[in-house]
Order: C-alpha cells, then sequence, then structure tokens
C-alpha cells in the first residue's frame, strides 16, 4: 500500500462517512431513526438490501467458505436468499406494514406471546453479532495482509467500527440506507476490478478446472458444480481403536490403511441446507426487514426485491467465485497466510503490484464492512429498545427517550460482538453454519408457520423451545460421543448439514402436534394489540403517514412477475447451469 493507496482508500470512504453525519441533522423522532419516517422509495430500500446481505464477509470470509465448499455454496444466495425476500415481502410482512410495527420480533408477539417476541430480538442480537465479528476478523485479515500491518491491523479495526458507530447512531437508518447505496458503489467496482484480474491469471474456466483436477483428480467437478456430495475428513491415524469407535458414533466410514475418518453428505442435502440458510437470512435478520418497512409504501417495499434480487444474483459469482479460484491457484491451505482458508482473498489481492489497485480493493472491503456495521448496529438497537427495554422495562417514556436509549445501544452492540473474535479460527463460515441452525432456524420456522398455517398461539413458545434444544443436543452430540462413548441422538441428525432440514421439522412439527391437542388459531388471528403507551403510540404515528404512492401499495403487478423471474433465474443457475 503506497500513499496514492491511502488517498483512495481515505477519498472513497472518508466523503461517505461525513455525509452520512450530515444526513443525521434531520432525525427528531424514533419513527426517523428506526425506519427513516418511511421515506424511503424502492431503489433505495434494494440497493440497502443487497449491500447489506453482500458485506466484508461475502469478501473475505466467504471465498474462505467457497475455498472449501466450492459453488455449492452460491445456493445461498441464488435462491435461498431470494427466495427470502420473496416470501418475506409478498406474504410475510404486508400484514406488519400495515400494522406500524418497526420490528419483526413485535409481529411474534402479535401471532404468539410476548416471551417468543423477547426471545427473538436475543437471538438475533446472538445471531448478527456474530456476524460484526466475522466482518471484525475479516477487516484483520485485510489490512495484516494487503496492507502488511501486525497487531496494530486490530487498531484499524476498532477505528473503523468506532467511525460507523458514531454515524449510525446519529443518524439512524436513514443514513445508514443512504451510505449503504454509495457504498454498494464502491465495493462492486473493488470487486469486478480484482475480480477480472484474478480470473485472467486462473485462466478462466478452463484453466480453472484443468488446475483443481491437477491437484487432485475430480476436485474440478466437487468444487464447481452443487450436486456433489460434501466430503469431510478427519485423520485419526495412530489413534486407540476406542477413540476411533468413538470418534464413528456420528457417522462416518474409517480407512485403516490411510487412519481417516470420511464423512458424505448428499449434494442435494447440502443444496436444501444453504437454501434455509438464505432465507433465514432475509427473514429473521431484521437488518432486511427493517429496510422493507422503511419503504414509503408497501408498492416499493414489493419492488425493492426485484433490485436486491438483480444485484445479487450478478455480484454472487463475482463475489464469491474467488475462493474457487483461489483454490485454483492456491491449492494447498498451507500456502496461505496464516494457514488459513479464510485469507485467500486478501492474499489474492496482494499478488498484484498495480498502483491503485490495493487501495481500490481495500476500499471497497472498508466500504462493505462500513454498510455492515451501520446496519446490524441500528437493527440490533431498535430490537433491544422497543423489544426488550421498552416492552419489559420502562414502557411508557417520551419519543426522544427511546431514541436516545436506541442510539446509546449502538456502540455497545458493536463493541460487545469483538467477543465473538476468538472463535473465528476455524473457519469463519463453517462457525457461522454450526450455529445458525440451533436458534435461527427454529425462529424463521416460527415466522413460516405463523403466516402460512393456523397452529394456536400458544405453540410459539413450545416450538421454539424444541427446536433450540435439538439444536443444543445436535451442537453436544460430537463432545458427547467422542468424551463418553455416549449416543445421544440418531446418526442422520448429527450431520451438520442436516440440521437445517431437521431443525425445522422438529419445530414445525411440535407446534402441528400440540395444536391437534390444544386447537387452531383462528384465521388471520393477530390478537395482540400494545398496550397504551410509547410502543402503542410509535405504532399509530407510523400508521398514519401517508405518501402519494399509497394507492399502488396494495398490488403486487410487476414486483410479483419480476421477483418471481429473479427467482426462477437463480433456480436456473443452481440446478441446471451449475448442477
Amino acid at each position: 500500500m503506497n500513499l496514492i493507496d491511502w488517498l483512495i482508500v481515505i477519498l472513497l470512504n472518508g466523503s461517505i462517512i461525513v455525509y452520512g453525519i450530515r444526513l443525521s441533522r434531520g432525525v427528531e423522532s424514533s419513527a426517523d431513526w428506526f425506519l427513516a419516517g418511511r421515506t424511503l422509495p424502492w431503489w433505495l430500500v434494494g440497493i440497502s438490501m443487497y449491500a447489506t446481505a453482500i458485506d466484508a464477509s461475502d469478501l473475505v470470509a466467504d471465498s474462505g467458505g467457497t475455498y472449501t465448499l466450492g459453488l455449492s455454496y452460491f445456493v445461498t444466495n441464488w435462491v435461498g436468499i431470494v427466495g427470502g425476500w420473496l416470501l418475506g415481502a409478498f406474504v410475510i410482512y404486508p400484514s406488519i406494514y400495515r400494522a406500524g410495527m418497526y420490528t419483526n420480533a413485535e409481529y411474534l408477539e402479535a401471532r404468539f406471546s410476548p416471551s417468543v417476541r423477547v426471545l427473538c430480538a436475543f437471538i438475533q442480537v446472538q445471531y448478527r453479532t456474530l456476524v460484526l465479528a466475522i466482518i471484525a476478523t475479516t477487516l484483520y485479515l485485510t489490512l495484516s495482509i494487503v496492507c502488511g500491518w501486525g497487531t496494530e491491523a486490530w487498531w484499524g479495526v476498532t477505528v473503523i467500527a468506532a467511525l460507523a458507530t458514531v454515524y449510525t447512531a446519529l443518524g439512524g437508518l436513514k443514513s445508514v440506507a443512504v451510505t449503504d447505496s454509495l457504498q454498494f458503489g464502491v465495493m462492486t467496482i473493488a470487486g469486478l476490478i480484482i475480480w477480472s484480474l484474478v480470473w485472467s491469471e486462473a485462466g478462466g474456466w478452463n484453466g480453472i478446472s484443468a488446475r483443481l483436477d491437477a491437484h487432485q483428480t475430480g476436485l474440478a467437478a466437487q468444487l464447481l458444480h452443487v450436486q456433489y456430495d460434501n466430503v469431510q475428513t478427519q485423520d485419526v491415524g495412530g489413534a486407540e481403536v476406542a477413540t476411533i469407535e468413538r470418534h464413528l458414533i456420528t457417522g462416518g466410514t474409517y480407512d485403516a490403511a490411510t487412519g481417516v475418518i470420511t464423512r458424505r453428505t448428499p449434494g442435494w442435502l447440502v443444496a436444501v441446507a444453504f437454501m434455509i440458510v438464505g432465507i433465514a437470512y432475509s427473514i429473521v435478520n431484521h437488518t432486511q426487514t427493517m429496510r422493507m418497512f422503511a419503504a414509503k409504501s408497501e408498492w416499493d417495499m414489493k419492488m425493492s426485491v426485484c433490485v436486491a434480487s438483480a444485484a445479487m444474483l450478478v455480484m454472487s459469482f463475482f463475489n464469491l467465485s474467488m475462493g474457487v479460484m483461489g483454490r485454483a491457484l492456491f491449492p494447498e491451505v498451507g500456502e496461505l497466510p496464516h494457514g488459513a482458508a479464510d485469507s485467500v482473498y486478501p492474499h489474492l489481492v496482494n499478488q498484484f503490484s498495480i498502483t491503485g489497485l490495493k487501495g481500490i480493493v481495500v476500499a471497497g472491503v472498508l466500504a462493505a464492512s462500513f454498510s455492515t456495521f451501520d446496519s446490524i448496529g441500528s437493527t440490533l438497537s431498535a430490537l433491544l429498545t422497543r423489544d426488550v427495554y421498552a416492552r419489559l422495562f420502562v414502557r411508557d417514556r417520551d419519543d426522544k427517550h427511546y431514541m436516545r436509549v436506541g442510539q446509546l445501544l449502538t456502540p455497545l452492540i458493536i463493541a460487545g460482538s469483538f467477543l465473538y473474535v476468538p472463535f473465528m479460527k476455524g473457519g469463519m463460515l463453517l462457525f457461522y453454519l454450526d450455529l445458525t441452525s440451533t436458534f435461527v432456524i427454529p425462529l424463521l420456522t416460527l415466522f413460516l408457520m405463523g403466516s402460512l398455517s393456523r397452529v394456536h398461539r400458544r405453540t410459539g413458545l413450545i416450538g421454539l423451545l424444541a427446536g433450540a434444544g435439538y439444536g443444543v443436543m445436535r451442537l453436544l452430540a460430537g463432545p458427547v460421543a467422542e468424551s463418553y462413548g455416549i449416543q445421544i441422538l440418531p446418526v442422520a441428525m448429527t450431520n451438520s448439514f442436516a440440521a437445517y432440514l431437521f431443525s425445522v421439522l422438529v419445530t414445525a412439527g411440535t407446534m402441528v402436534v400440540v395444536s391437534m391437542f390444544i386447537g387452531w388459531a383462528p384465521k388471520g388471528d393477530l390478537s395482540h394489540v400494545e398496550q397504551p403507551g410509547w410502543l402503542r403510540t410509535s405504532q399509530l404515528a407510523i400508521q398514519q403517514l401517508k405518501t402519494s404512492d399509497d394507492l399502488m401499495s396494495g398490488g403486487h403487478g410487476p414486483p410479483l412477475l419480476l421477483g418471481c423471474a429473479a427467482l426462477a433465474f437463480g433456480c436456473w443457475l443452481s440446478f441446471v447451469v451449475f448442477w
């Protein structure tokens, strides 16, 4: 990194940050801070949704994931996230939008119970602060590898997080959405430039395939197609027979000649798992729903999905294929800095010495990081303010009080996320996938069952506990088997990819069975209404916000057609072109 590179980084990101702070001058109420006063047009909501979804973790952490998993992970973005956006905008969110709700957790109280609402808030805090830790680790790898920094790289990460905190706390969602759209431009240009250079270096598609097969026969097919089994190996050479038998309790076959335990997961099951991951991201993740709720009309909310989906379909290929190209160029993980697959993206950037290139790429990674730090900071502060603080502790203070609480919570949330950083060493994406199935997927199932079925209100908490209980047992199954030789779950239910499907089945099945005994909810039952106080008055205030586009708010029209076309295209890419 030379002076020109640093000037590019400072100019591109500094100007966006200053503009974000300038936008904060128009924030006067909680509706302004939490939902941008419901003034955001469809194109801005869509760009912001995409910019938040494709953050620095996709540029760095997800490239590390595709270095190992290959194109199968693309199903998450191409089918899961796009499908989740459609489900949300056209099925789940319209009634929430009309009710003037600020958070997706509010819906769960209206449909199920207060306890589910509060648990939803805390699960999202756990879920999204984990992502912030991934972003922090991503920045550290970028600064240490591309910029050549040592331990001082963490100081750089801290400064970046602090800057994002400032304009997020001051400006709220409008500031975040506008800066997201500008950061989208920076990270897109940077991503396309470095991708084209690496693509040429790898020799295009044929060169990538030839390099992968030269390293290991059949590796190209495994990484460049979705249908191939996911293969995980564990070296137990030299271990005692009893130890090997304990490892085999959770599945796999042992080859005595090589001393390796091999576990295979069918390609179709991996694809199903990644679809569920993507749908959960779109629906459970309030960084996405918060933007939709801020749309100036229901039509704008639906149309935003088309913008976000179009960007997702195109840019996912360029962003995530970096990991596969990195595997072709550096097939042994020991060749990468820190001996970690997660370092492949910054290592690829470091191979080129073109003046200004590193500055553009680092600016892109920083822009992607800012767009997620600010989004998650504002989102989680909204959840904790409305669904915990105002719901349980301080119910009726003036509007300014709750806006200030949200602002003060933002730096605490971003700072607290650093507690996850020590757990990132085993692979950021794999750690994320392992934890997501435990709590997030049962919560996704509640949103789906609440909207698509008439399960009883009391089944919300029961189903959530059943699904989370299975998730915790699945996490413990391996350590318990290896330490005590005890099998606590059937082998099929211990598989990390199968866990997503089983989590949905356990949660939904429990809710259906209980409803069969205690009864079913009336059709369209949203019986809870907020008690008098700030939560209720703020909902009523949002309901009164009318725009000239309200006449279009009830129709599907072009948004539905375009959204379905985007999903069909994602399915074609996943299950035909790259299958």
